[in-house]
This record gives structure tokens, sequence and C-alpha cells, in this order.
């Protein structure tokens, strides 16, 4: 990957950590939107964060990327200072917006020339990259269509191959895969897999559990400003339960984790009232549920 060049006076950060988060706290006005969060991600990782809407994802990305300064606490992205060297930091990312963020009335090879020059890559090495970075999401063959004529999947493509164009080190994807078709949506979770397996360091953020579960590396949960579970999807389902019995009393479900199958079967056998509960594995969804109290 492209390495960042040196801001005046001051030499990047030796270490594993691709972003570090310490004491980050972000208010506007009166209002507490993220309380004291502490995280690090490593390089090479696939970290998802999840949490329901108003829990403080986006904030804290932004914060991240530098478009919102943090009102406490220290972030660090590929060894950057967040707030003394935004600018390195910008160069040292690659961000796919949840919207679609290419010009439409431009084709998919005029976005990615203009996003070239915008970050000073020369020929013809711009012309190598477009063209390496279209092979790899698929669209080499529209590379002349105007983008407003793609569909849904193929934008989505167009903004992963702009953001990887200036060889970022950290890859931010903001869901992803929202709106696409099964199909398209596994085509992604390939390219972003695959991106991981290159050693590129990417965060994931996604309502779709079986995503998180299917790829991350590690798993944090938000809510209410505040970091409430942090594992791999492993650590998570030990942790809470690798069975799940659901039950329905009134007009309210009941939950109860156990540590496998069979004890939960021995639970529900034991009830006098069985009718209407359910047995099966635990899945992420499960867990984000019982901590949150919504479903996403």
């Amino acid at each position: 990957m492209m390495q960042v060049a040196k801001e005046a006076g001051q030499a990047k950060t030796s270490t594993n950590v691709a972003i570090a988060l310490r004491e980050v706290a972000k208010d506007f006005g009166a209002q507490s939107v993220v309380q004291n969060l502490s995280v690090e991600i490593g390089r090479g990782e696939l970290f998802g964060l999840l949490g329901p809407n108003g829990a403080g994802k986006s904030t804290t990305i932004r914060m991240i990327i530098a478009l919102t300064r943090p009102s406490a606490g220290q972030i660090e992205v590929a060894g950057w200072d967040v707030q003394q060297f935004p600018e390195a930091v910008k160069r040292s990312i690659g961000v796919v917006l949840q919207q679609t963020s290419v010009d439409g009335d431009l084709s998919v090879w005029e976005n990615l020339e203009f996003h070239g020059r915008m970050h000073h890559i020369p020929n013809p090495e711009r012309q190598a990259r477009i063209r390496r970075w279209l092979d790899y999401v698929g669209l080499s063959d529209r590379r002349n269509a105007l983008v407003k004529t793609l569909s849904g999947g193929m934008k989505r493509r167009l903004q992963i191959a702009r953001a990887l164009l200036h060889e970022p080190q950290v890859l931010f994807l903001d869901e992803p895969t929202v709106g696409l078709d099964p199909q398209t949506r596994r085509r992604l979770w390939e390219i972003i897999q695959d991106l991981n397996q290159q050693g590129m360091t990417i965060l994931l953020t996604t309502h779709y559990m079986e995503e998180a579960e299917f790829l991350c590396d590690r798993i944090g949960i938000m809510n209410q400003g505040q970091l409430i579970e942090l594992g791999t999807w492993g650590e998570l389902r030990s942790r809470y339960g690798q069975a799940i019995a659901l039950g329905q009393r009134s007009e309210q479900w009941e939950t109860h984790f156990f540590s496998d199958l069979a004890a939960a079967e021995a639970y529900v056998d034991q009830l006098s009232e069985r009718k209407g509960w359910l047995v099966r594995d635990s899945n992420l969804e499960d867990i984000f549920v019982s901590l949150t109290g919504q479903q996403l």
C-alpha cells in the first residue's frame, strides 16, 4: 500500500495498530453522543461496528475520518493523530458511503479520472490504477458508461474502486450492501474478503447480522454512545451461549441463552406450557437484541 509522506517535522507512529481511539467523546450542546470510547483496531483487521440507529456509530466514523472534531480524547489512524494531521489521515484512508456519492452525469472512467487527479496521481500511473481497479471490481466493460445507467450494485462497486484508487491503508465501508440483491451482496462480500486477505484494514458498519458474522475478525457493539461489547463472533457466542430458547408469553417474547442445544431443550421440556417455544443455535442478532433491547 502507498505510504503517506511525513508531515513537516512529524513522523508517523510505528505501530501495528491501524486505528486507535482513547477515551473519545463527542457532545452536541448538552447532548452526549459518544462517551469515553476506547478501542484499537489492528493493521489488517476487518472490524465490524454495530449498533442501533442513534447509537453513535456515524458520529464515531466521522471523527475517525477527520470530518468531525471530538470533544475529548485522542484518535490515531495509520499512525497519524487525526486532530493534528487531518490531511495525512485523509490520504491514508478510503471511504465508501452508504449513499451513492459518484457523479451520475459522468462516465465510470471520468469519475475515477477526477478522483485520481484530486489525489495528484500522475499519468501514466493514474491510468494503470484505473484499469487495475475497474478490472478488480468487474467494471472494465462499463468504463465509458454513464454512472446513472448503472445498477445499484455496479455503483457500489465503482465507489469501492474509487476508494481504492489512491491505495489507502485503511478502508471504511458504511453499510456497503444495503438495498442490494442477494447475489450482488455476496459478490461484494467476496471483494471485501479478498481486500482484507491482501492486508487491507477495513472498518465495516452494517445492519446485516449475518454479514458481520461472516466477514468480521472482531465485532464491536455500540449503544447510547458507548461500546458495550467487543470480541470475535466465536467469543461472543461462547460468552452468551451457543443455543437459545425463544417463546411468547402474553404479548412479549422471552429469550434465554444456554451453553448448548441440549440445555435449551431441557429448559423448554420442564415448562408447564411448551407451546410456541423454539430452540435453535444462537446468532449475532440474538446477542444484539439482548444487549440493546431492539432490532437493527
